[in-house]
Order: structure tokens, then C-alpha cells, then sequence
């Protein structure tokens, strides 16, 4: 039996009058004549040497052999059809953009291991970056097509899909000058000394809603909108300050970091469109997103 002489157009006529059960339907699924499809058939029983179908006055009906065969054909069908999706992934992956939203300590600290990880394996995907320290800016730019993803705080709402990477604790930053602490510092602690605080944003939002929501009554003296100021005040011991821990890196020498004595955190991670039509050029960059290991903030050089 000399298999190499099986087309792909036998298989799909045998498949196709084992789903229509007679030969004119199944013609008109493949959209050629009937005397294709029965061509087909009868070349494929001669080479198989066996009888495939019972034909009749009332339509097609597979013999056993011709139903152990036809579940074969129907794998290999499938299988035919992956690789025409792995190849055709491919070349998708072959160039293309991925446009990124994202915070300025995302794209400073967690986006560009990402990057490379992306361009060690699809070289020609170009990506660009477009910062922002506001995320309902963010929220607005992945709406209106802007940007294919926002990597920072996960989005909220029905139409988004968020990818969850990792909860980036609220700490307190604290001058050297004060003397090695505890790992956590305690009320008393913090409520001796002038506290610098997010001015706005999403940073603000949310520790200003815990405080409020559990009756922590805190003495904010200094209200800062860039994370920088905020660290450089520390360095220059002007007080305490509450940030997100990925917000204040690189961490100066003569900053200590102290865990706060409530627990704050902020969903850091991916956020699409859940109805986008997304490349997978998108898809290969969340991947290698995905993969990004516990994060620890960098200390100043």
C-alpha cells in the first residue's frame, strides 16, 4: 500500500459525507461537484484497498473500517490545521508593535528585563513606551486605542482583563539620620515626625481612603506629587514618607525603608481591552510579562 499517493482533498471528501451522510451535501460543504467528492472516495477505497462506505438509495453510511479511518482523518485534519495556526503565529511574531502604557516606576524598574526578555526571542517586535504618573491618563490611552496594554495598577472594570504580576506594598521611607529601626515601625513611630505623602493620583487615593475607612487619624505635613521629591526630602531628613515601595526606587544610601504599621498594597500588573482585537506580537510581550519573578526594590549605586 503506497500511503504517499493520500491528498488531503480525499480525507476532507471522506469527512465531509461522514458528517452529511450522502455525497450531494456533502459537495456542496467543499464547494465542488458530486462527482468529485465520488472520485475522491473511490480513489481513496482503491488505494486503502478496503470499502469505506456503504452507498445506497438513501444516502452514505460508513462501513467500520471506514469509521476507524474516518476518526483518523479527522485528527490528522486537526493536526494540519495547528500547524497552520503555530505557523501563521509565527509570522505574526515575525515583526509588528506592542505599544505599552505605563508608570514611570514600571518602566523604570519592571519593564525593561521584560523587553529583553521579548527580543531575545522575536528580535523584530518593536515596542514603545508611553509614561504617565496618572492612571485614569493610562485608563483613557488604553480606551481610545493609544496603547495595546497598560502595565501598572491593575484597571478595574468589566471591560478590562487584568494580568496580575505583584502587590507592591506602601512602606515608609525614613532618613538614616534617625538611627536603625525595626523592620516595622509602630504609631508612636511614625506619628513623631512630619509625614510626605502622595499629592494625588491613584497613590493618594488609596492611602488616603485607608486611613479614612479605618479611622487612622495621621498628620500629613508635606503633600508631594513626584516620587523623587518625596525620596530626596527624606535624604534631606524632612520627615517620613508613605509611598508604594516600587515608587521609591532606587533607594538612597541614606534611606532606610520600615514596613508601615498597616498593611497597604497596589495591584501591579498587566490590564487589555477583554474585547481588543490584540496582535500576537501583544500576547508574546504578556507572556513574557507573566514571567517576571518576585520583584525587589534596587538600592541606589
Amino acid at each position: 500500500m503506497n500511503l504517499s499517493k493520500l491528498k488531503l482533498s480525499q480525507l476532507r471528501a471522506l469527512v465531509a459525507v461522514a458528517d452529511c451522510g450522502n455525497f450531494s451535501e456533502a459537495a456542496l460543504k467543499l464547494g465542488v461537484n458530486q462527482s468529485t467528492v465520488s472520485h475522491a472516495i473511490a480513489t481513496l477505497e482503491n488505494q486503502l484497498g478496503v470499502i469505506l462506505l456503504n452507498r445506497g438509495r438513501y444516502g452514505a453510511k460508513l462501513t467500520p473500517v471506514g469509521q476507524q479511518i474516518t476518526d483518523k482523518a479527522i485528527q490528522v485534519l486537526k493536526l494540519l490545521e495547528g500547524m497552520a495556526q503555530d505557523a501563521q503565529q509565527t509570522k505574526g511574531l515575525q515583526g509588528g508593535t506592542v505599544r505599552i502604557g505605563a508608570f514611570r516606576s514600571v518602566a523604570t524598574h519592571l519593564l525593561p528585563s521584560a523587553i529583553a526578555r521579548l527580543h531575545s526571542r522575536y528580535p523584530h517586535i518593536q515596542v514603545t513606551i508611553t509614561e504617565d504618573t496618572d492612571i485614569e491618563d493610562l485608563k483613557q490611552r488604553l480606551t481610545q486605542g493609544e496603547v495595546d496594554i497598560c502595565v501598572a495598577e491593575l484597571l478595574e472594570g468589566d471591560e478590562f482583563e487584568p494580568f496580575l504580576i505583584f502587590e507592591d506594598e506602601y512602606v515608609a521611607l525614613l532618613p538614616s539620620q534617625l538611627g536603625p529601626r525595626d523592620a516595622q515601625l509602630s504609631y508612636e513611630e511614625l506619628m513623631a515626625h512630619p509625614l510626605i505623602s502622595p499629592s494625588q493620583g491613584s497613590c493618594f487615593s488609596r492611602l488616603d481612603s485607608y486611613l479614612k475607612r479605618n479611622h487612622i487619624d495621621l498628620e500629613i505635613a508635606y503633600y508631594i506629587r513626584h516620587d523623587s521629591s518625596m525620596v530626596s526630602m527624606v535624604s534631606q531628613g524632612l520627615g517620613i514618607a508613605l509611598m508604594p515601595e516600587l515608587a521609591a526606587a532606587p533607594v538612597p544610601h541614606d534611606v532606610q525603608i520600615c514596613r508601615l504599621p498597616f498593611s497597604i498594597t497596589r495591584p501591579i500588573g498587566a490590564s487589555l481591552l477583554k474585547e481588543g482585537l490584540h496582535t500576537p506580537a501583544v500576547y508574546a510581550f504578556l507572556d513574557v510579562l507573566r514571567e517576571t519573578e518576585d520583584f525587589s526594590v534596587p538600592q541606589a549605586v
